[in-house]
């Protein structure tokens, strides 16, 4: 049977385009016009004065960090219900991270995954000093690996490309007067990025086909809840979730075993950062009394493929599979 993957890279012709010319040009180090074309469409896209494309998200959450002053022991809230870049780059610094349960009602993830996606007319990653995108291969839109910074301010930007670049100094000999790295995104894999941008709306529509098919199709089990949506803007559905009630009788194991034996990925919705063993010593709040919201999430909780490149016949497939756990033909 053929394998039906949990999310993949979508590439069209746009992206070889821009690579040949990287090629034809010899602009193969991490400078270069494809470099400069990928800032200027983010920043234009999300509505940011400017941007600074970088090796991977993690990379822009470094230097985020980094521009936001913060140092060893200095106390910073994240979502539990995360992904552990989300969390390292405070832990590179030394500063003290302390996770925030979710909202019940939102699931309240952070915004790494949510280029399209707006609230209240804005586009999510622009509501604070800095904001970052990673455009990893699973990701609405991806470099194959990579990551950007947007930034209220042009300096802060030009800050982050400095330190992106090694930080070193205006002088004809290498000098450094602080600690750089090595973050700069390569023009070759910019290059993929200005194809990708053509097609973000596109990507969107069909992460929103995908949804919804999930939806419809499961309305009619009252054990399965999907992955709540954005009330006050709209989201790009960058993947499907789904919830298993506590009284059902089907478990997610189950559901995803089921899957696996007829060639169909998932997997469990991220385990939450206070349960992981590098993090256990850092304080967690929850949101209601008694239970921890992104815990119960995680145990009832898995993710559904969600490609853009899945036909009607793969879709049919998956949902058929999921429907005969719950009895339903």
């Amino acid at each position: 049977m053929k394998k039906i993957l949990l999310a993949t890279p979508t590439m069209h012709t746009e992206e070889q385009q821009y690579i040949q010319k990287a090629f034809e040009t010899n602009w193969i180090s991490p400078l270069g016009p494809n470099v400069d074309e990928f800032e200027d469409k983010v920043a234009a896209y999300v509505g940011a004065p400017s941007s600074a494309a970088l090796s991977s998200g993690t990379a822009a959450l470094h230097l985020s960090v980094i521009l936001a002053g913060i140092k060893e022991n200095d106390i910073v809230f994240v979502p539990s219900l995360t992904f552990a870049a989300s969390v390292n780059p405070i832990r590179y610094e030394k500063a003290t991270p302390v996770f925030i349960d979710s909202e019940r009602d939102t699931w309240n993830m952070d915004a790494a995954e949510s280029l399209g996606t707006t609230y209240r007319g804005k586009m999510t990653g622009t509501f604070g000093d800095y904001g970052i995108y990673s455009f990893n291969g699973n990701k609405i839109i991806t470099t194959s690996g990579g990551g950007i910074l947007v930034a209220k301010q042009k300096k802060d930007v030009e800050k982050a490309r400095f330190l992106s670049r090694q930080a070193r100094d205006s002088a004809r000999h290498y000098q450094h007067s602080t600690i750089g790295y090595n973050y700069r995104m390569s023009n070759v894999v910019a290059g993929i990025g200005c194809g990708q941008m053509q097609h973000l709306e596109e990507h969107i529509q069909k992460k929103h086909e995908i949804y919804k098919a999930y939806k419809d199709s499961f309305s009619d089990i009252k054990e399965i809840e999907m992955n709540p949506l954005n009330k006050e803007g709209v989201d790009n559905n960058w993947l499907s979730c789904m919830t298993i009630s506590p009284d059902s009788v089907v478990t997610p194991a189950q559901v995803m075993d089921a899957l696996e034996a007829e060639n169909i990925e998932t997997r469990p919705i991220w385990k939450p950062m206070h349960l992981q063993p590098v993090f256990e010593e850092y304080d967690f709040i929850q949101t209601e009394d008694g239970i921890s919201v992104s815990e119960d999430i995680f145990n009832r909780g898995l993710c559904l493929p969600s490609d853009i490149k899945n036909t009607k016949e793969d879709m049919e497939r998956i949902i058929k599979v999921v429907r005969k756990q719950f009895g339903r033909q």
